[in-house]
């Protein structure tokens, strides 16, 4: 019998410790201001040390490229008509929150932490606090001055700017977890770098008097091409209002300067994780809710489908990956919707069926096996002439423009986004492109009659089964 026990005892410690999970969220952040994803102009180091020592994904897109829809569907893995919740639709349902992976992780043992923008509001519950075991969240946009965040204050005078105090945040739950000895997941949502710009003052010498490189789309000459409906909303106004075509060096300093706050606190989390002996345990994601378009195709701000808005970086290190360190890359295509079956599957906890996402796990064994096929991507948020929906392919993007009045027509746009990154030819009205647009069309109504079948039945969301329809 004692034999008996002690082989028991033996095996229950060679059993794997659940790891501990480490999600980052930017708000507002490119591709184009990470050194790993091509700028030369940026400096990165954590990020880009963060990419060589994990996988970097490059074919990944938030199906929605607005925060409040963004992080409601990173919460839950469903896309934005099954969460219900964005700008001017309508908060999410207590229902839809319960299955999110913060709840499903605390309810499996796990301790469970949020500090930054929380971004959505629950009906009857608000920002949900009292569902996280470390809370650090704010309200709306929170502050870029720390003691104007009330759940922060306690950090103001060490760490005056928002973005390095959720970095001490993090220190502190890290430590706390491993006192407690319980796996944590902790969710960090940085302000930065979104408008209005304020960087950090520490960091002015980073970027101070510095010539950026312009991207090769950059102007309005490269705009021409591109939908009226697009142009209807704040993102083509912005191009001038917020200075990219007087003074495109100043506004992106400001700019690169957040990010690169950014990446002093992801410094600071990562070598905490490696004091308190738990960075071979931990996995780390960074990302961020959506991308920024800052003055390509003559552009400003979010929302619209092209490149520069709906694909952002994304960088995933698990210790226990057979890639780690092999400056890996994967080009499967792949989501906001995948971060929390990805989160669930790490922690061992079942993945709800009425999740959209699928875990990006086996890409980080095989980054060139799976993903998704096709995914949607939406935007029903601003001018409803800017409102429609994408169909996405790791090559191609179709995106169908319904809205119709005496200026403008139906249009449609298709892109080759792996040779044409910059998207600066129009596909669709090619002749030599027809069997590709015909394809891409089959693709897109494949993702609106899930809508129709699946979309809540409150919020406005019904509608838009019809609104978008080809025919």
């Amino acid at each position: 019998m004692l034999l008996f026990i002690l082989s028991q005892a033996e095996l229950k410690s060679a059993e794997p410790a659940r790891p501990n999970i480490v999600f980052l969220f930017a708000d507002d952040q490119s591709t184009y201001s990470v050194g790993c994803y091509g700028n030369k102009d940026v400096k990165t180091p954590n990020m880009d040390q963060l990419g060589r020592d994990g996988v970097i994904f490059d074919k990944h897109y938030n199906t929605t490229a607005i925060c409040m829809a963004s992080r409601a569907s990173v919460f839950t893995g469903m896309y934005e008509y099954k969460t219900g919740c964005n700008f001017s639709h309508g908060d999410m349902h207590e229902d839809v929150w319960a299955k999110s992976y913060p709840v499903l992780l605390r309810e499996a043992g796990y301790l469970t932490a949020f500090a930054g923008k929380f971004g959505i509001v629950v009906k009857g519950k608000g920002l949900c606090a009292e569902d996280f075991d470390f809370w650090g969240g704010g309200p709306s946009q929170t502050n870029y001055q720390t003691s104007k965040n009330k759940s922060m204050q306690k950090y103001a005078a060490q760490y005056p700017h928002s973005t390095l105090s959720y970095a001490a945040f993090a220190q502190d739950v890290i430590r706390e977890s491993v006192e407690r000895k319980k796996p944590f997941c902790l969710s960090i949502s940085f302000k930065a770098p979104h408008k209005p710009a304020t960087p950090d003052p520490q960091f002015d010498d980073v970027y101070a008097g510095k010539t950026f490189t312009k991207p090769a789309n950059f102007g309005r000459e490269f705009g021409e091409h591109l939908s009226f409906q697009s142009k209807s909303g704040r993102q083509y106004p912005r191009f001038t209002e917020w200075n990219y075509d007087t003074d495109y060096d100043g506004e992106m300093a400001k700019y690169h300067q957040q990010v690169y706050g950014i990446d002093v606190a992801l410094g600071m989390i990562l070598d905490e994780l490696k004091a308190q002996d738990i960075a071979d345990n931990t996995v780390v994601i960074y990302t961020s809710d959506n991308g920024y378009i800052c003055g390509s195709h003559g552009y400003g701000s979010k929302v619209l489908p092209m490149e520069e808005s709906s694909r952002v970086p994304l960088m995933i290190y698990d210790p226990r990956s057979p890639l780690n360190g092999k400056q890996m890359r994967c080009d499967r295509l792949t989501g906001n919707i995948d971060f929390a079956p990805t989160i669930l599957e790490l922690a061992g906890v079942p993945v709800p069926a009425n999740m959209d996402g699928k875990s990006l796990l086996p890409l980080l064994q095989n980054p060139r096996v799976g993903g998704h096929e096709q995914m949607a991507f939406i935007n029903v948020f601003g001018p409803l002439p800017t409102h429609s929906l994408s169909c996405l392919t790791a090559r191609f993007k179709y995106t169908y423009w319904w809205y119709a009045d005496d200026k403008m027509k139906p249009v449609e746009e298709l892109f080759d986004t792996k040779n044409d990154p910059l998207e600066l030819t129009n596909l669709a009205i090619s002749t030599a492109s027809q069997e590709v647009l015909q394809e891409m069309r089959k693709r897109y109504d494949q993702e609106l009659s899930k809508w129709n079948r699946q979309a809540v039945d409150y919020n406005d969301y019904q509608r838009y089964g019809n609104l978008f329809r080809r025919k």
